[in-house]
């Protein structure tokens, strides 16, 4: 630990913080106004360690910010921790290869290098507050894709179990697809040799016979993957109630939208966050969305090129609007045929709506809960 005397007063010195966040333990930075290291310090990733780092901050002068990295992952608690102690909470990219390459790479490093964006004004944005509802949601959406995807997976390997199946068993499962094939397979019963008779002492119960050809074997592969598709789709029920009774009544406007369900609107919800208000314009919004395009001009050439950076799943659901409106909104669809005309691509102009989408939304999803909610 590194500490560095001032000659002024305590309460009269401001000072900038800066967390280099782990899973175990957070290293704290502190640096004054010139950006002169204080000092430096390991807390555990304990409410305890984080009431300890709150303290030792304090201890250096009044603390103007806190730059923190990873807010949104092992940072998470310890920004809600310094938020609650009433300190500006300021949320920090991990440094660049270059300057790692030119400092080193450690956490106190890591800690000051955080400390000095936030008080520099690299690092200006406010992390989610991650204390409502929108977190209720997030937490429920990370169960329900993970069960999509498993579901996914599940169903695939039962498709590619039939078509490697004994004959009989693949043309009595011919013809059928979606839950019909599912439910067939379901109720496939294996035939077993006789099962060796336990000894009265077995302390576990008998198993059952041994399967007798492969036959045997894939009626009961395709049975467990279809039992586990169905416990899947059973989750999902659970899981899609649960978030229904959480974003209806708390985007009712949004979900008005034309392209707009229950998936989409959570996912907007979540890269919002409990507190949308620190998106400062529409366009910070679209760039959080990966709709902004990125300037890319040189000289005498002016063009913009495709930004991939960005929250993907929400410029997935913006897609996924579109997508929509050029299927069922006239609007859209005569938008579509105006830019084709102008020798615009489809992808292009897919790009354009994703923008003008985010630039509607971005006062909807700004707008406080209580407006939100419909009038009785």
């Amino acid at each position: 630990m590194t500490i560095v005397a001032d000659s002024r007063p305590i309460d009269a010195l401001e000072v900038t913080g800066g967390v280099d966040t782990h899973a175990d333990a957070h290293v704290a930075a502190v640096i004054d106004p010139l950006g002169r290291q204080l000092g430096d310090r390991s807390f555990p990733a304990t409410p305890a360690g984080y009431r300890d780092l709150i303290d030792w901050l304090v201890s250096f002068g009044t603390p103007t910010m806190v730059g923190v990295e990873g807010t949104g992952a092992y940072g998470a608690g310890l920004a809600r921790a310094l938020t609650a102690a009433g300190l500006r909470v300021v949320e920090v990219d991990r440094p660049d290869r270059k300057t790692r390459r030119d400092q080193g790479k450690s956490d106190p490093i890591d800690a000051y290098a955080a400390a000095r964006a936030a008080a520099g004004g690299r690092a200006t944005g406010i992390p989610k507050s991650r204390t409502g509802d929108v977190e209720s949601i997030r937490a429920l959406r990370v169960a329900r894709n993970g069960a999509i995807r498993a579901r996914a997976k599940a169903l695939t390997q039962l498709k590619a179990l039939i078509v490697t199946a004994p004959d009989t068993l693949r043309t009595h499962l011919a013809g059928l697809d979606g839950n019909q094939l599912v439910g067939a397979c379901a109720r496939l019963r294996p035939t077993r040799h006789t099962p060796l008779v336990p000894s009265p002492y077995a302390k576990r119960p008998p198993r059952p016979g041994r399967l007798v050809d492969p036959t045997a074997a894939t009626k009961r592969a395709l049975a467990s993957l279809a039992t586990r598709i169905g416990h899947l789709d059973d989750e999902l029920a659970a899981l899609d109630d649960d978030l229904h009774t959480l974003i209806t009544p708390l985007a009712p406007r949004l979900l008005s939208l034309q392209g707009v369900g229950l998936d989409v609107a959570g996912q907007l919800l979540v890269t919002a966050g409990d507190n949308p208000d620190r998106l400062r314009h529409e366009a910070a919004f679209a760039h959080l969305c990966g709709a902004a395009p990125i300037p890319a001009s040189s000289g005498k050439t002016t063009r913009h090129r495709l930004n991939r950076g960005g929250d993907r799943a929400a410029n997935a659901a913006l897609y996924r609007i579109v997508i929509c409106r050029l299927r069922w909104d006239p609007t859209t669809r005569h938008y579509l045929q105006r830019r084709t005309t102008q020798g615009r691509t489809k992808a292009e102009i897919i790009r354009c709506l994703k923008r003008y989408i985010a630039r509607e939304i971005f006062p909807i999803l700004t707008t406080p809960r209580h407006d939100l909610e419909p009038a009785a």
